[in-house]
């Protein structure tokens, strides 16, 4: 693997993690401390591996974007409930990853061999130690947070079929090529797997599916539909009424195949990830997405699905920080922020809310060597799309901190 040189002084360059927390009393530090260990990943100590159980702890994970079976934790967990979805990320950015240590007999996470917060590790479900009825492992089949079941059916994505069409931060091309992932996951294994986890009583909140999109089918996308109404209807299966917890993260489908979903299966919210709130950028940073739906049209059936699913039942993801990405990024942090959440305001007039992950630089992603903004950047990020949907009326019930946790801005919605 590729490994990227640190930056010995990117310390000096920006705000500390206590300083930012001091600069900005508002935001909650767990969300602060979250938000660094996704941008820097985290590494741990001999003292913090032998407090692993494997009988316990959540370690392995197969997943469209990823997979590890090793003796790490999966992720973590600070004492408000926040998740800290790392990943078992050992920080492959230019920066210095946090590290998880034992001090004073308490598992901890520190910064620079300063104790942040108290964290735990998170426990494994139910489900990991069966099989399905073919043998396959359920843990290859669906993946756990610590209250949702995350199904990725299609565990490739069609835009690298075309040379350069390929999303730049993205290492779903090379996470698949380099397992031995089937390219599907098998539909009864996926609905077995299903029954089986809601067994497990008070684990599970909701149900989420997502993978790479597939753009094959009598129109653009039909096949990715029919996919996912087949998984929907077969997991609905498990619930007495019409709707049932779930969320969709799919391509943006046109109004009739979002109108099919949303008419044949039991889905309650709706995501299609637009990644970056800049025209210009998409073009670049999300070419076959631009090729085959392109930007303004990505947004119409958003604002399409808000009046399908309702307002609060539809949002889009970021991957925050992406859009400072060299050499056609914003150049300065002040700059971007201005640009973006104007964006994010046009797209809360229209009733769907913009949720952001932490970009990560991914081993395998074209954009492997780049550098991710400040710590401090994406505090004030977070604090204008939560303030956004605050001043729009958007609910974020249907991907927040309990349901997904990858987005800390989401996190501020509870507070």
């Amino acid at each position: 693997m590729v490994k990227v040189e640190k930056d010995i002084h990117w310390r000096e360059k920006e705000l500390s993690i206590k300083e930012v927390i001091e600069k900005y009393p508002e935001v909650s530090p767990f969300v602060i401390i979250k938000t660094d260990a996704q941008r820097r990943g985290v590494t741990y100590t001999q003292k913090a591996l032998e407090r692993v159980d494997e009988n316990v702890h959540q370690l392995v994970h197969r997943g469209f974007s990823g997979e590890k079976n090793d003796k790490t934790p999966f992720s973590l967990l600070l004492r408000d409930g926040t998740s800290v979805l790392t990943g078992g990320a050992a920080g492959f950015g230019k920066r210095d990853p946090l590290v998880v240590d034992v001090v004073d007999d308490k598992i901890v996470l520190t910064d620079n061999r300063e104790v942040l917060e108290e964290v735990s590790y998170w426990e494994k479900p139910d489900f990991y130690e069966k099989f399905t009825s073919s043998g396959e492992p359920m843990w290859h089949v669906a993946w756990a947070r610590p209250q949702r079941i995350d199904l990725n059916p299609h565990q490739y994505c069609q835009f690298w079929n075309t040379p350069g069409h390929g999303c730049k931060y993205c290492s779903i091309a090379a996470t698949y090529k380099s397992s031995d992932k089937p390219q599907y996951v098998n539909l009864d294994d996926i609905e077995e797997t299903v029954k089986e986890a809601l067994k497990q009583p008070g684990r599970f909140t909701s149900i989420f599916l997502t993978g790479g999109t597939i753009l094959s089918g009598k129109e653009l996308l039909d096949d990715e539909v029919d996919l996912y109404i087949n998984i929907l209807q077969r997991i609905g299966k498990n619930f007495g009424g019409k709707r049932f917890p779930s969320q969709l993260i799919g391509t943006a489908f046109n109004r009739r195949q979002l109108q099919r979903i949303h008419d044949e299966t039991g889905l309650m919210s709706y995501t299609a990830d637009i990644e970056v709130l800049n025209a210009e950028l998409f073009d670049w940073i999300c070419p076959g997405k631009s090729a085959k739906i392109g930007y303004e049209e990505w947004k119409d059936r958003l604002y399409q699905a808000v009046d399908i699913f309702g307002k609060g039942y539809v949002n889009t993801g970021l991957v925050a920080g992406v859009e400072m990405a060299k050499p056609k990024g914003f150049i300065s942090e002040e700059e971007s922020l201005g640009k973006v959440l104007e964006e994010a305001e046009e797209l809360c007039r229209h009733g769907v809310a913009p949720v952001g992950c932490v970009w990560t630089v991914a081993p395998g992603s074209i954009f492997f060597k780049q550098e991710t903004p400040s710590l401090e950047y994406y505090v004030r990020l977070a604090k204008g799309f939560d303030g956004l949907r605050r001043k729009y009326d958007i609910s974020v019930d249907m991907d927040n901190y309990r349901r997904c946790g990858n987005h800390p801005d989401s996190d501020l919605s509870r507070v």
